[in-house]
Order: C-alpha cells, then structure tokens, then sequence
C-alpha cells in the first residue's frame, strides 16, 4: 500500500470522547483508527475519510471540523455488525488552493479502491463529489452514479464551484459515467429545461415526491451504482438542522433506508455525505443524523455479505417471461426478495418486483426501456 501520510491528519480519539473515552461495544471502541501508525487495511471491509475541505461553497472558511462532529456522534454508536471491518484514516489534509485537496482525496480514495475496499467519505461541500468521481477516471473505470440532493447542481451561470460540479462530472472528457441517477430534487428548485435536457441523455431524476412514495422502486438505482453522493440539502430542515434549504425534503429514516441501499450494493465502491457545516447545527442533530445513516450503511453492509452471487442458481428463484416479443429471465434473491431483470445482452440489472409484474402481463417495464434507449 502507497504511504498515504503525506496526505492525511490522525485522529485524536480523546479529543472526540473527552468524558470516560468510549464503551465496550460502541464503535469507537471497534474501529481501526490512524491515531499514530496507518491500520492495515488487508482484513477490513469499510474505509472512513474524512474531508473538511468547504471553499466550494464560496465561503472563505478552507476548511470545517465537520468529519469529527460526524466521528463524534458515530463512534458512540454501538455496533452490531461484527463480519464488517471498519478502518478510519484520518482527515485529507486542505491543500492551499481547492484543486490540491481534490488532488489529496482522489490519491487517497484511488489507493483504498484499488484495495478492493469500500471508502466511505465524510465531506465537505458537495462539490468535493467531483474528486470522488475523478477517482474512476484515475483507474479508467467506466461506472453508474447515483447523486442525492434536493438541487442538480448543473448551474453554469453560478461561479460557486458546489452550485456546477455537475457540468465537469457528467460532461468532461474522458467521461467515465455509463449512467447517471438524481434522487430527490425539488421541483420549484430546479429550471423545467434541465430536466428536459437530462432526460434527452437518459439520465433518470426522481423528484422527491416520488423517492418518498415507493423507496423500493429507487433501490435498484442505487444498487447499480458504483459511486454515491449525498447532499444533506435532501434531507427536511426539521430533521436536520444544518439542511437550511428548504423546509421539505426526505425524513430521517428515509435518508437511513438510501444509506442502507448503498451499503448493500455489490457495485458500489464509494459512498459519500456532503453539505454538513457544523456552524449551522443545533445540539448536533444533523451529525447524528448523518451518523446514525452510516450506521445503516454498515448495515446494507453486513446484508451484502450474505447475498449470493448471481451464478449461484439455486440461491435465486428463476422465473422465465416474454413481454413485447421478448423473451426474457427475471431472479429474485431467497435471502433479500432482491430482484434482477436479464437485458438482450444476457447481462442481469437490479430491478423491482413491479418490474417483473408488468413483464409477466406483456407490458414493457419502464427500467428495461429506458436502458436499452441508452444502448
């Protein structure tokens, strides 16, 4: 592994728990930190990375103590996951202009991805999505993307890097995206004519009307990510103090079960909440909202551990359907009701049951439509 101190601050886990340290079974006391020496991460799971780097917000402030009021909160979380090994690196070091800690993040998150690990980063402004993304440039990955947040941050007339990292993210060259996926936008916040124009390149964006009507039918996008971003913007100002937006959006627990989908992608590679600015948070009810949705993640986790993989046949029930002249196989998981629709190129993609049911009466789900629109 590529000495990546050069790039990280260690934790002080006095400094988070200054009263009696933390208790057995907590997770603070179960966590791999880089206190004085790197953990090794050949046995781990999960990675923590924290970044404060804020500037993209257009504020002067370079950088926020957010990721330790996150860990603060997190580590007195007692954890219940013991197949799921967790290791916490530290904070990127902020570099002296923006690029540089982009820079710092994406050689940090590279290292830990080509590990065959899942990093977890604790941000930031969201624009900090765009060193995360760039990752999968540095290793040639081509991926889907899944980002969560009541804007799309497409905004070229706006000079504040967090309101337009879209516009690099999804139309940069080389581009990496094979798909892109928006959950939970505001409608009153977002320009009709940008929803046109992501709908003429296939991405899917789902207002938060509908993710808040039927979770399940969002899993599957989330399922087939490989990165995931998420803005606390999309989580209601009354169960997140330091959500200032807008007084709508997602509830605690629905912002739990996104982060628990996540965890439980077997593609999914990063994962990371943005947005939190600790100046804005009252008795740190958002850092212990944003802890208790890592909890989940840990958790999706843990489940993902226990799914089959798809060649295992006798782990899935198998059902054969023709819909449109088109014969096609759709499996369902025995162990999580998950299920997986095969494409004309007899690769499987993450579906929902209602998808199977509209094949099996001849109607053309939607998902299978739109992907192959896409080609």
């Amino acid at each position: 592994m590529q000495d990546l101190t050069d790039f990280l601050s260690p934790i002080r886990l006095q400094e988070l728990n200054e009263d009696n340290g933390f208790r057995e079974g907590q997770l603070g006391k179960c966590v791999s930190v880089y206190e004085n020496h790197l953990p090794d991460l050949t046995k781990i799971d999960i990675v923590l990375v924290g970044i404060g780097e804020s500037r993209g917000n257009g504020t002067t402030v370079l950088s926020t103590n957010a990721p330790d009021k996150i860990r603060k909160q997190l580590y007195q979380l007692y954890f219940w996951h013991t197949d799921i090994a967790i290791a916490d690196l530290g904070n990127i070091k902020t570099g002296d202009n923006i690029n540089d800690s982009y820079a710092a993040l994406k050689t940090v998150v590279s290292e830990i991805i080509r590990l065959g690990k899942t990093v977890v980063i604790l941000g930031g402004s969201h624009d900090v999505t765009l060193a995360q993304y760039n990752v999968y440039v540095d290793l040639k990955q081509i991926i889907e993307a899944t980002c969560v947040d009541a804007f799309i941050d497409l905004r070229n007339d706006s000079n504040i890097r967090s309101e337009n990292f879209l516009l690099d993210m999804l139309t940069s060259e080389p581009n990496m995206i094979r798909h892109y996926n928006h959950l939970g936008f505001q409608s009153y916040f977002v320009h009709p004519r940008l929803l046109e124009t992501m709908d003429k390149l296939r991405f899917d964006c789902y207002r938060v009307g509908v993710v808040k009507e039927d979770l399940d039918e969002i899993e599957p996008a989330i399922r087939n990510s490989h990165l995931v971003s998420f803005d606390i913007s999309a989580i209601k100002n009354s169960e997140s103090p330091a959500s200032i937006q807008g007084p709508n959006g997602l509830t605690g627990e629905e912002a739990c079960i996104i982060a628990r989908f996540a965890g439980m992608s077997n593609n999914l590679s990063s994962f990371g909440i943005y947005g939190y600015d600790p100046s804005l948070d009252l008795n740190e009810l958002s850092a212990k909202q944003i802890a208790q949705m890592l909890w989940y993640f840990i958790d999706g986790k843990n489940k993902s551990k226990q799914e089959s993989p798809l060649e295992e046949k006798s782990a899935f029930n198998e059902f054969h359907t023709c819909f449109a002249e088109v014969d096609t196989i759709f499996l369902q998981s025995k162990r999580s009701n998950r299920w997986w629709m095969q494409m004309p190129d007899k690769k499987f993609i993450a579906c929902t049951q209602n998808d199977y049911i509209k094949a099996s009466t001849n109607d053309i789900p939607e998902r299978w439509l739109r992907i192959q629109e896409r080609g």
